[in-house]
This record gives C-alpha cells, structure tokens and sequence, in this order.
C-alpha cells in the first residue's frame, strides 16, 4: 500500500489528557507554543504536507458545530472525488464519514499556518453536501462504503495531493484508529507540566466500539527533549 510517513503529534498533560480545565491555564502557552513550532514553524523538525483530524476536533476547533448550509434540491453531481489546485504550502485533511461539518471556505487558518481544505467522505455523504463543497471549491475523496476505508485515504492523498508527510492531530480515537490500522509510524507528544485529574477528558489514545479495539502496542523511544518551562518532548516509533 502506498501511504505518506504519518506521525501523530499531540500537546497532553502530565495525566496524559489533550482536553480539560488545564487548557485554560496561562502558563500553558509555551508548551503551546513549542508544539506549534515542532510541526509548524518556519524551523520545523517535520516537513509535513498535511495534518489530518476527525470531526469532533475539526467542529471544536474550526466550524463550532453549526450546521452546513446545503441546497436539497442540488443538482446531482459528478461520481467520484473533487480535487481543486491551491498554491498553498498546507492541507487540512477532515475525516468526515457522513459529511456533516459546516464549512464557508476551502481554507482555514491555524496559527500562522493557512491550508486548504480536503473532506474525507464515505459513500454516506449526500449528494447537496458534495454539492456545497463543490461551490465552495473544497476537495474532497470518497474513501469507503459506510465506514473509512483508510488504503483508499493513504492511496489518494499520495497521489491525488502528492502528500508525502502527515500529521494526525486527533482527537483521542481517530489517533488510535490510525496505530491500530498499522499506519502511524511515530508518535511525538509535547507533553505540558499541567494537569487537572479530569476523569472524562480525552486522552491521547482511546478506543471505539466498531472502530478500534484494545490491542496493545509498543514503541521504542526515540528522542526525549526538556525544556526550561517543564515541557518534556517525547518521540517514539511505532512497532508495528
């Protein structure tokens, strides 16, 4: 199977969670700060060409959950996928099965980091949700029947998009779904000197009924980095 080096980087307290009450804590923003650098910055350790994230982070962090406006009496439109060039350095790969987030532009900013957009659909996506991202010229790629099929995503991001490096950047199941499925080589965590004790904040890795399982997995340290703040970089390979 064909497929870009994939490595997920994530920010987590010292209790392992990537959500909660500790976010909001003002010390928090140069372990922030250094993971964006990590990935991001003009000095990047990874040159990547994407970073991908399923729905819930995409909603969270992007389209707020509002609801997508669609024409219902949309013409149909072409089979297949809908790929749009963009002279922009970045992707953002969206895992979105049924085609329910709420976009208003085939780009979005992180940071300082501008990309264009890319929805991963299965065949559950409606015909006025392609039509809409097809108005807004955002690319998207059927990549499954009625669940992801993840050789046909790696497939098409390689050669549609020509993505060779992707980042997964969440949540918690998708991150774990990528290690089961065999396809995450790395795994780096910044991890911040915070924690709250949070008992259901999501953690780096979690299962999901039909998704994923608890099969367990191991990996080789690779690189420990700390930093004057309490920050502590962890990268580790995947032993697949």
């Amino acid at each position: 199977m064909k497929k870009p080096y994939i490595f997920c980087h994530m920010i987590v307290s010292i209790d392992g969670k990537i959500d909660g009450t500790h976010k909001a804590l003002p010390e928090r923003k140069s372990s922030a700060d250094f993971f964006y650098n990590v990935a991001f910055g003009e000095d990047s350790h990874y040159d990547m060409q994407a970073w991908l994230s399923g729905r819930t982070t995409t909603d969270e962090a992007f389209t707020k959950y509002k609801e997508p406006d669609v024409d219902k009496s949309a013409a149909p439109v072409p089979e297949g996928d809908f790929v749009v060039e963009t002279d922009l350095p970045k992707y953002y790969v969206s895992v979105d099965p049924s085609g329910k987030l709420a976009w208003d532009n085939n780009t979005l900013k992180y940071r300082d980091t501008k990309a264009h957009i890319i929805e991963v659909l299965t065949e559950k996506a409606s015909n006025e949700y392609k039509a809409m991202l097809r108005k807004l010229n955002i690319s998207y790629v059927i990549a499954g029947k009625d669940a992801l099929d993840y050789e046909v995503l790696m497939e098409k991001l390689s050669d549609l998009f020509h993505i060779e490096t992707l980042m997964l950047g969440g949540g918690a199941v998708l991150n774990w779904s990528f290690v089961q499925a065999g396809l995450c080589d790395e795994v780096s965590v910044v991890m911040a000197p915070f924690a709250d004790g949070s008992a259901s904040a999501a953690s780096l890795f979690e299962t999901k009924e039909g998704l994923s399982t608890d099969t367990p997995v191991s990996f080789d340290l690779d690189h420990v980095e700390s930093k004057e703040d309490g920050t502590v970089w962890l990268r580790y390979k995947v032993k697949n």
